[in-house]
């Protein structure tokens, strides 16, 4: 009966080996543009992520745990980028000594959490696959997103050129990358299906981002932000 248990746990482990031996990692990398609009500008936000086709991703951790949340200091949201499984809910904490009121009306969830005040907390559950780009509607410099996804396999990054997803399983997924300010339509140009081999840097090909020009958001009844719109 020992022997039996032993030859059992054995068979776990090289199991459990032989599968971490079929993971590989997958690369994109970015290309810098033609021309750029704004010098010394801060690098963009991208985020590559994988849909598996024929791969059972359920098992795999996602990359960061809750609690998600999304900060509200010096009128500012932290982090920028914030990836979170679908369904999962965020904290919006205002660290701010005046009041904020985070919205958005993009893509994704659909909110307004109203003003609220130093020190208190909102929270939105986001059920819908998609990004959410998320405003204050009292100080117009306030910018984030959030990405909620479906697969754990992603990577984001600010101010590198490479992406790379580490510890992917072997088989075929569909492949797509969002970058901050960059066409809706060139990036669903540049998805593309991929064949993952085990034990392999699989190169999930480049893209070169459009120069862009930031133009200012509106608030949340669609208008723009009068001169001087905060008192804080």
């Amino acid at each position: 009966m020992k022997n039996l248990m032993n030859i059992l746990l054995c068979m776990a482990a090289a199991t459990l080996a032989l599968k971490a031996s079929a993971q590989a990692s997958v690369v994109v990398y970015l290309q810098q543009p033609p021309h750029t609009i704004k010098e010394h500008a801060p690098a963009p936000e991208a985020l590559l992520w994988l849909d598996p086709i024929d791969v059972d991703v359920h098992g795999i951790a996602w990359p960061e745990r809750p609690p998600y949340r999304l900060l509200q200091k010096n009128k500012m949201f932290t982090p920028h980028l914030l990836v979170v499984p679908v369904g999962s809910s965020v904290a919006f904490p205002n660290a701010d000594p005046f009041f904020h009121n985070v919205f958005s009306l993009f893509d994704g969830s659909r909110f307004d959490l109203g003003l609220y005040e130093a020190g208190s907390t909102r929270n939105v559950r986001f059920s819908r696959k998609g990004f959410s780009f998320i405003f204050c509607n009292i100080h117009p410099e306030m910018a984030a997103v959030v990405a909620a996804l479906d697969t754990p396999l992603w990577a984001s990054t600010a101010g590198s050129d490479t992406l790379t997803i580490a510890e992917v399983p072997a088989g075929r997924y569909r492949v797509h990358l969002w970058m901050e300010g960059q066409e809706t339509q060139q990036l669903d140009r540049w998805t593309h299906e991929l064949t993952v081999a085990p034990n392999e840097v699989t190169n999930a090909g480049s893209f070169t981002p459009s120069a862009v020009r930031m133009t200012p958001h509106l608030n949340e009844f669609h208008q723009r932000y009068p001169p001087a719109y905060s008192p804080y």
